[in-house]
């Protein structure tokens, strides 16, 4: 067992100022603090509460929800073939909300099967998610400043190593500077920005620390808007006069993507550009709560689509390169300075696109009063005409790559690329053992994805976005979550150890909330054993997502139904690798791409799911066999270092693989 002596207390940062009391209701201390309220905060925050651990959680903003809310991206990059955990929770809440209304949840991507909602419904649904008897605490236009930590002696088998271990933070609240302790810190901030205070290695565009290259290169940013339509007029008010400076290259910008006589989606792939409006508008399209009657995603609706977000032709940079290239550096993420000005400038982008389409467009549309409302620093100096319009916008923008972890281990496009071949063409088990969380999108950048923006030392090429493009499902294994070189912190959101290309395909809502639900449960387990997360056994938190509701594995059964009493226990199995299935499934077609909902379209697969052939068969109730046993027997005792003894007599094959995993767990 290792010992651990205390050596001494190190502050990351040297503050000279004293620490004043705040009068806000928050402890001095907590189990665990979450750096960041988004989609992967929030669900950290819900899922360690909920296993009985205190949580405070830190956002910079005055809004949870991140992404998907905090900065309105509320159509939900979903192409997975199954959901599951709190994300499938909060999908539950906002179908039973919109049902209940009359109205349609499909309204996006032009496809009615694809979900989408109103900021401020899915805020509410976050919130209410997040309230409870164990809820965590959330302090809202608040960040963490400093880390602090203490060196450690690890004694093992006689040889001595230093960890340093995080064990408070100092947080900068509106009532001041605040030094709260803590057992587990979780970096779920939209930037990675703990990650430099806590001196953990990260990675930053296609360089790692210690030499981070500021001119390396990220994706665009986005500050997204939420528009709707006003048959009776734009009110005056929301009506600008006069374009901001800037509006003439904007103008031209716009032209390429949206235009009166623009073409019409027909549902065949590249977009041909310029669309015309109303095929922009269904592309975000989202329900509309305020405006009688329904619409959804189908084509004989899109000149119904009332209202919809802004987050296409308005990347930022976009089109228009900083300097000599696309995308934008990493002293994005390095300076504060820039960061704010480089923002401001995304800002006032979307802003000149109310302007083209009130003004070039002629169309009655502008941002939509009911939902954001205050003024974000950004926009503080703009003229007073369009400070109204520029209160309704998200109050941060869409960051799509943050600081990247180094962890215990990194993972690259061509481990998810294979993991997301597991059971396809008859490949078999390639599923990670100590997955956490299923995903499923495909290695999407915008810009930056040119060789020379990857990363040499993990071997990663431009050619491998297509090459390496994730085939359906994927798994997120447990050991990206921790980092290589500091105790007590987690990595959550984008933050995670990947490199540029798999951070494209895991950076969406869906499985940044699926992610941080794991972090949670990892952070939750790790203080209630009182050991550090890197010596969390996997199956301890997968058996606890498990429990909450979270789909592990990549292979379902025909005779083993979610409800049914081993279904947690086989997904284990599958995972462990301990008991073959009697039949993996047979279908073949599937493998035609990633995107569950374009593959649903084809008639083979439609067939091949229609015959079952998209599950295999456990043999759950069948007879454990004499040659079964020994193979359970000797697989278990290779993963436990210990023998196992099944019971005597007859026993199925679910009793035997539940037997086996309950000595897991």
């Amino acid at each position: 067992m290792n010992k651990k002596f205390l050596l001494s207390f190190i502050l990351i940062i040297t503050l000279t100022l004293t620490v004043p009391s705040c009068a806000l209701d928050i402890r001095d201390d907590y189990d665990i603090i979450i750096a960041g309220a988004g989609t992967g905060g929030i669900s950290a925050a819900i899922q360690a509460a909920s296993m009985g651990a205190n949580v405070l959680v830190i956002e910079p903003s005055s809004m949870l929800g991140g992404q998907a809310i905090a900065a309105g991206v509320s159509n939900m990059d979903d192409l997975s073939s199954q959901s599951s955990g709190l994300y499938a929770e909060l999908i539950s809440r906002v179908e039973e909300y919109y049902s209940a209304r009359g109205k349609s949840i499909g309204t996006s991507y032009w496809d009615p099967r694809n979900l989408a909602f109103e900021p401020h419904i899915g805020r509410r649904i976050l919130q209410d998610m997040a309230r409870g008897e164990d809820a965590p605490d959330i302090l809202y236009n608040s960040e963490i400043i400093g880390v602090g930590k203490e060196e450690v002696i690890s004694v093992t088998e006689g040889s001595l190593s230093e960890a340093p271990r995080i064990n408070s933070v100092i947080v900068r609240t509106p009532e001041g500077l605040k030094n709260i302790t803590c057992k587990i810190l979780i970096d779920a901030t939209e930037y990675g920005d703990i990650l430099p205070l806590a001196g953990a290695d990260y990675r930053a565009g296609n360089s790692v620390t210690p030499h981070i290259n500021p001119d390396a290169m990220i994706q665009d940013i986005t500050w997204t808007a939420v528009i709707r339509k006003y048959p009776d007029g734009i009110p005056e008010h929301l009506r600008p006069k006069s374009p901001l400076p800037g509006y003439d290259m904007a103008r031209i910008n716009y032209a390429d993507y949206v235009a009166k006589n623009g073409f019409t989606f027909k549902g065949e792939y590249p977009v041909k550009l310029p669309v015309d409006f109303s095929t922009h508008n269904v592309y975000r399209g989202l329900p509309d709560s305020f405006t009688p009657g329904n619409f959804d995603a189908t084509p004989e609706n899109w000149s119904s689509v009332s209202k919809c977000s802004v987050n296409w032709g308005n990347d930022f940079p976009g089109q228009q390169k900083l300097g000599s290239k696309y995308g934008l550096p990493v002293s994005y993420l390095e300076d504060r300075a820039l960061r704010k000005r480089l923002e401001r400038d995304a800002l006032i982008k979307t802003l000149h696109f109310i302007y083209y389409i009130q003004n070039e467009l002629g169309e009655s549309w502008s941002v939509d009063e009911n939902e954001y409302d205050g003024l974000q620093e950004a926009a503080k100096d703009l003229p007073d005409e369009w400070k109204v319009i520029a209160r309704h916008l998200p109050p941060v923008p869409y960051v799509r790559e943050s600081r990247r972890g180094v962890g215990e281990h990194t993972l690259i496009s061509l481990e998810l690329f294979n993991n997301s071949l597991s059971y396809k063409d008859e490949r078999g088990n390639q599923e990670f053992q100590d997955a956490i969380a299923i995903g499923c999108y495909h290695l999407d950048l915008h810009h930056t994805d040119i060789d020379a923006d990857m990363e040499s030392d993990l071997q990663e090429k431009a050619a491998y976005i297509e090459q390496h493009r994730p085939h359906g499902n994927f798994q997120v294994p447990m050991n990206i979550l921790i980092p290589r070189n500091v105790d007590g912190l987690i990595l959550a959101e984008k933050n995670l150890s990947m490199s540029r290309l798999v951070s494209g395909a895991l950076r969406l809502q869906p499985i940044t909330m699926m992610t941080g639900q794991a972090a949670g449960a990892l952070a939750a387990l790790a203080v209630s054993k009182n050991i550090q997360p890197r010596n969390v056994k996997p199956v301890h938190v997968q058996s606890a997502l498990l429990k909450a509701g979270v789909n592990l594995s990549l292979c379902s059964y025909s005779d083993v139904p979610q409800e049914h009493k081993f279904n947690s226990s086989i997904q284990l199995a599958n995972l462990y690798k301990l008991l073959p299935p009697k039949t993996y499934p047979s279908m073949v077609s599937y493998d035609v791409g990633y995107d569950i909902t374009f593959v649903l379209d084809n008639p083979e697969v439609v067939k091949e799911i229609a015959e079952g052939k998209d599950k295999g068969i456990f043999g759950v109730d069948e007879p454990l066999s004499a040659e079964d046993r020994e193979s359970l027997i000797k697989r278990a005792s290779e993963i436990t270092g210990s023998s196992i003894a099944l019971p005597e007599g007859r026993i199925t094959r679910g009793e035997a693989v539940d037997f086996v995993v309950k000595g897991f767990r």
